[in-house]
């Protein structure tokens, strides 16, 4: 009794605390709670959108042959050779063109020596690659069908409508056992893996369950259009945990018109600078509300940017009337656009003042010339091979445009250069002394024997040295 007698004058502070005495207690709103309004509302389901998009979903899977290595202790007495055998990899797709077009995952069929697509129907069809562009992780395929057939196909919705809290269905094969469809809505937008915002990419994140197998499959709203392609998960089993990515329909259209239109390369416009994103002490020194927008840390000499009358210090807030989140928001906004495009861009000068800009969209200079070659002979870059590096180069290989000039590694091969360590992406900076501006320079350096060779490149940044016998 003692207890309940404490307990009853607590509970009736707690009703009447923060009224004044004589004043009525706050009263709080009964949860509404009501039958569905009909029947049909009893039944609602998502079938009728699955109806309408899973057709136009395809299974694809690729062979390749590799290598597989011997037991390392046979290898010790010379015994054992490699064995070829057999790689398989599955994936799902989207027909996006009714002749026979479908968009998947680059990572699904690189280096796929036979693709087979199988439609909805269960009928395979072998397929060919029109384009692979791995910097966006797509690719787009395309089977003959019968004379006079139309497939069924996904419309795209690239309008930028869609918003954190829709529902989406996902759409694929995962694991293999067949096609599948999860729901869930759209998390996140413009969701980046690289924080500096060069990489131009921009996820839509949805916890519709996307598995091994999804790779390449739909990602569809309740008007049964693409919205995205699913890609890949976050997760430390290997299993869904309700984090996947989809790379966004405006990205797909960009690369599958490119393929339609007989293009073997995505040319993206390039802003011809450099950003960062404005952080919270950037936003205070510079008396933005928010921390919002893409500052202007370096320009390419007479770039686009430049020419739009950008200037070191400025912050992109807006391209077209659309906010710019960060530096990826904008590389991603310019991105989208082909090379011609003239886009809005509203920008933070350094005295406090908006202004707007026009900016015409235009690939990267691919100047010098890109002088590919597979170098060969008796040197420490035997096999590799090398280009000229330019923003053009730069830009297609998801590396910093503002490297300078110097001579790329773009495929180290499978001779000397590999052995010893060269890797894609390293800059050939000095052999034996000689400073390496251009291929022709190294490949003149190389054309003489030497009893040993210094060479330096530059990784990531840091200069490496090493010297190598002849």
């Amino acid at each position: 009794m003692r207890a309940l007698r404490v307990l009853i004058p607590a509970v009736l502070m707690a009703l009447t605390a923060g009224h004044a005495i004589g004043q009525p207690a706050a009263t709080f709103a009964e949860p509404t709670r009501a039958p569905p309004p009909s029947a049909a509302a009893m039944k609602s389901s998502f079938a009728p959108v699955v109806q309408r998009t899973a057709p136009a979903v395809v299974n694809i899977s690729a062979k390749r042959m590799v290598r597989q290595q011997v037991d390392p202790f046979w290898q010790m007495f010379g015994l054992g050779v490699p064995q070829a055998r057999v790689a398989q990899s599955l994936g799902s797709g989207v027909i996006v063109r009714a002749d026979g077009i479908i968009v998947t995952n680059n990572h699904v069929v690189e280096g796929g020596q036979e693709i087979t697509v199988a439609l909805n129907d269960r009928r395979e069809f072998a397929a060919r690659v029109l384009l692979a562009d791995p910097r966006t992780d797509l690719a787009v395929l395309k089977i003959d069908v019968p004379a006079g057939e139309r497939l069924p196909v996904l419309a795209m919705d690239d309008s930028g409508d869609t918003q954190v809290g829709d529902l989406v269905l996902a759409i694929g094969d995962p694991f293999g056992v067949g096609q599948t469809v999860t729901n869930g809505i759209v998390s996140a937008l413009n969701r980046t893996t690289d924080p500096t915002g060069e990489a131009g990419s921009a996820f839509i994140q949805t916890d519709a369950a996307i598995n091994p197998g999804n790779s390449g499959g739909a990602l569809v709203d309740m008007d049964g259009n693409l919205i995205g392609v699913n890609s890949f998960i976050l997760s430390r089993s290997g299993s869904s945990s309700g984090v996947g990515f989809a790379i966004p329909a405006a990205v797909v259209r960009r690369v599958v018109e490119t393929a339609a239109g007989g293009g073997r390369a995505v040319v993206r416009p390039w802003f011809g600078a450099r950003t960062q994103t404005v952080s919270a002490e950037m936003a205070r020194s510079l008396g933005l509300p928010l921390p919002q927008g893409a500052m202007i840390a370096d320009l390419w000499p007479n770039g686009s940017a430049a020419r739009a009358g950008l200037r070191q210090g400025d912050v992109v807030l807006q391209v077209d009337g659309r906010p710019v989140v960060d530096a990826a928001a904008l590389s991603y906004a310019i991105g989208t656009h082909r090379p011609g495009d003239s886009l809005r861009l509203t920008v933070r000068r350094a005295n406090g003042q908006d202004q707007t800009v026009t900016l015409r969209a235009e690939a990267a200079p691919a100047t010098p010339a890109r002088d590919e070659r597979t170098l060969a002979g008796r040197n420490p870059f035997a096999g590799a091979t090398v280009v000229n590096l330019s923003p053009a180069v730069a830009d297609e290989l998801g590396l910093d445009p503002f490297a300078g000039t110097g001579v790329l590694v773009t495929n180290p091969g499978a001779g000397l250069a590999r052995n010893i360590g060269l890797q894609r992406g390293d800059i050939v900076r000095e052999v034996n002394g000689l400073k390496i501006t251009s291929v022709r320079d190294l490949a003149g350096v190389i054309a003489s024997p030497a009893r040993a060779w210094r060479v330096t490149v530059e990784r990531n940044g840091r200069l490496l040295t090493q010297t190598f016998a002849a």
